[in-house]
């Protein structure tokens, strides 16, 4: 029996990666992971190498069932050099952390707009909606949440690769949606998300839209929220410690590192993080229970736990790449001493 591999991998574009994908056709494959095949692509066309040495090399590194495709799989890749190194853009390989004492939960943001218009959904073609924002969150009727339908085949095609979304919520603007993953491992979480973005480009092909990863679409002026992807993260010691200063220290540690996090956290979150629209400013750090004014929230129910369980942080913009953001938020946490 012949299977469908889709080979998916981020290429060199800047100031943010876009998903590439090709197929290969495999006999009497087994499903598993480590019985797919390293692949070849041409970097030069991808902006990872150049035409003297265009050759990268594609290793497997996820695998999962491609739920819209007969015998099919998606298999996220990382890029490698031709000799083997990892490539320039391969921050997957830059995450120090290969068990699952890191957990992440990402609340993916983003908008889905109008091919004509270039506008979200929901968008006259000239102007603003007649609504501002209050109705929009959670919101439920065809004059209210604009595109339902593909966020919800979205949601059912997650659910039947395997992938641990667990659930959807109309956002805050109009056409602007919301999902979540969660996963145990820092590369595991950031693997499934790039999966979970492929599976909605490819659904909005099929309905003659595009997602907008943006976090800021309508421009920093305008008075309608941003898309982020809130990273909520914990490690064995902060699901357990029962101790208020264990994430006290841990914020502070991250507050040393603001730069750092913030080169990471996507392009064009200057945009978005203007201390209005349920954001922090860009130039500030804070944190604090229940705060989603804050730079990191730490969530009622942790406190209630007696100090235990998790942290968000609440600046990563929903155009960033989780193998970034993971890998600085698992620095950050084990400069602090706490892992």
């Amino acid at each position: 029996m012949k299977s469908k591999l889709e080979y998916i991998w981020l290429d060199g574009a800047k100031p943010t990666q876009c998903l590439r994908s090709k197929t290969r056709i495999q006999e009497n494959f087994s499903g598993n992971l480590e019985d797919c095949p390293m692949w070849t692509f041409d970097g030069s066309s991808t902006q990872q190498a150049e035409g003297g040495m265009s050759e990268c090399l594609l290793k497997p590194v996820f695998i999962c069932p491609d739920p819209d495709r007969i015998q099919a799989y998606l298999v996220m890749c990382e890029v490698l050099n031709a000799d083997g190194t990892p490539n320039s853009t391969n921050a997957r390989a830059t995450i120090d952390s290969d068990d699952e004492d890191f957990w992440f939960g990402y609340e993916q943001e983003y908008f889905l707009c109008d091919m004509e218009t270039n506008l979200p959904l929901g968008f006259p073609k000239n102007g603003f909606p007649k609504r501002p924002q209050g109705p929009y969150y959670c919101g439920v009727g065809s004059h209210i949440a604009f595109g339902r339908h593909i966020v919800e085949e979205h949601f059912d095609l997650c659910l039947e690769a395997g992938l641990n979304i667990e659930g959807i919520n109309a956002e805050v603007a109009v056409g602007q949606w919301e999902y979540q993953i969660f996963a145990k491992g820092a590369k595991r979480a950031a693997d499934e998300i790039w999966l979970s973005r492929y599976l909605m480009e490819r659904t909005c092909e099929k309905h003659g839209v595009y997602v907008e990863w943006h976090p800021k679409p309508l421009g920093k002026h305008a008075d309608w929220n941003g898309s982020g992807m809130h990273a909520n993260f914990s490690n064995g010691k902060m699901r357990t410690c029962g101790d208020k200063k264990v994430f006290d220290e841990i914020c502070e540690e991250f507050g040393k590192h603001v730069k750092e996090h913030m080169d990471v956290y996507g392009a064009y979150n200057d945009q978005r993080l203007t201390g209005k629209h349920e954001t922090s400013s860009i130039h500030d750090f804070s944190w604090g229970v229940a705060n989603r004014g804050a730079s990191i929230r730490i969530p009622i129910g942790t406190q209630n736990a007696g100090w235990k369980g998790r942290m968000e942080d609440r600046r990563p913009a929903s155009n960033g790449d989780p193998y970034k953001i993971g890998a600085v938020i698992v620095k950050s946490v084990k400069k602090s001493g706490h892992y």
